[in-house]
């Protein structure tokens, strides 16, 4: 399980004793605020309502360790919590130079989508691509999008792969990943793929597309305030290589 690999690697790296400034599990984004030396970090992660399906937890304090711990957990909540945490902690020792677009990367021909992510898919058919998309909430479907049920099967055939990072949290990376024998590149992709890039070493993760906050306070107002592009005017774009 991917996610218990990042857990581990996330409690080893931690060298301070990082304040917990502010936690949500929230719409649409989950987060969470640390605060060390260097100054505060936010670590975001998508809220997935239709995965849900009571809500509690065994959570009783919080503490970012304790949030940590509950990565790997079965319980929906404490895994975004636990990933919002790993995310914060990544993005606290993150160093981004430049901004990057994930559409300079992709030179394969055969492309997957998993996440029906409309101005990204846009974007790769315009380039000629041929793309296939996967989405598992039906919410989200259109005529062209596939159910994720076939991704079993189309996987191996796909060149390139690009993957929301939600499937970290619904736990379907590693299937993918596996799958996805054939393709030269796997992206994740979006604010949930914030991870450390050494935390992905050795997994068949090629490449992270995410953001990184540099105004935290802004950021979290507008997330506290339920807009999905809370973080867009704070934050900066990046594709690290794993």
């Amino acid at each position: 399980m991917m996610l218990r690999l990042l857990k581990k690697r996330a409690l080893k790296a931690m060298e301070e004793d990082f304040k917990l400034v502010d936690f949500f599990f929230a719409l649409p984004y989950t987060y969470v605020v640390i605060e060390g030396e260097k100054g505060k970090a936010v670590g975001l992660v998508m809220t997935l309502p239709e995965e849900i399906n009571e809500y509690k937890n065994t959570i009783t304090g919080a503490s970012l360790r304790g949030f940590i711990e509950k990565a790997d957990s079965l319980n929906i909540i404490e895994r975004t919590l636990g990933l919002a945490a790993i995310n914060a902690v990544s993005q606290y020792y993150l160093e981004v130079d430049a901004e990057r677009n994930v559409l300079d990367l992709v030179e394969e021909e055969k492309v997957a989508v998993i996440g029906n992510m409309l101005p990204l898919v846009q974007a790769l058919r315009e380039k000629g691509k041929e793309v296939f998309v996967f989405e598992r909430n039906p919410k989200l479907w259109d005529r062209e999008t596939l159910s994720d049920a076939l991704e079993y099967v189309l996987l191996p055939e796909m060149e390139a792969v690009i993957v929301s990072g939600s499937a970290l949290l619904n736990c379907t990376i590693d299937m993918i990943v596996e799958r996805s024998n054939k393709a030269k590149k796997i992206i994740l992709v979006g604010a949930t793929a914030q991870g450390l890039p050494e935390f992905f070493k050795g997994t068949g993760v090629t490449h992270l597309a995410s953001v990184k906050v540099e105004n935290v306070e802004k950021a979290i107002i507008s997330l506290k305030l339920g807009s999905f592009r809370g973080f867009g005017e704070q934050s900066k774009k990046y594709v690290i290589e794993v």
